[in-house]
């Protein structure tokens, strides 16, 4: 059975919040998604940690979608700023000030978009490589 792609993105954003501690495992024969996190109440395998037919889905930095893809952003549609935006991913509260510098371009929304595309790619991605058949019907 295939994992819906929009499902599998989702957990990807839930085990990227950085909101405690938060898991999103597959299970591969079935491709339901299970969550793990300190608000989450749905229960889980009792196999969950030993068992081979669950895999762990990655965050959005496992996936190289966090500080290198928003310096990608900046290269690509405002690289005027480039050297402003490396400034800004060397210190503290990085997103605040990278989103205040889009909005303050006009760029916001673009970014949104951007960031949207590359989790999808790198979902369809990760899956492939992972063996995982999905289906992108919602």
């Amino acid at each position: 059975m295939a994992a819906k792609l929009d499902d599998i993105e989702w957990a990807i954003e839930f085990s990227s919040s950085g909101l405690g501690d938060h898991e999103a495992y597959v299970n591969l024969d079935t491709g339901k998604i299970y969550y793990v996190g300190d608000a989450v109440e749905e229960p889980i395998p009792d196999d969950l940690y030993e068992s081979n037919r669950y895999l762990m889905l990655p965050s959005k930095q496992d996936l190289g979608l966090s500080k290198r893809l928003a310096l990608s952003f900046i290269a690509e549609l405002i690289p005027e700023k480039l050297e402003l935006g490396y400034d800004i991913f060397s210190r503290r509260g990085a997103y605040a000030k990278f989103k205040s510098l889009l909005e303050s371009k006009g760029k916001l929304e673009d970014w949104y978009t951007y960031e949207e595309a590359a989790l999808k790619r790198a979902t369809i991605q990760w899956c492939k490589d992972n063996n995982i058949k999905i289906n992108s019907d919602t």
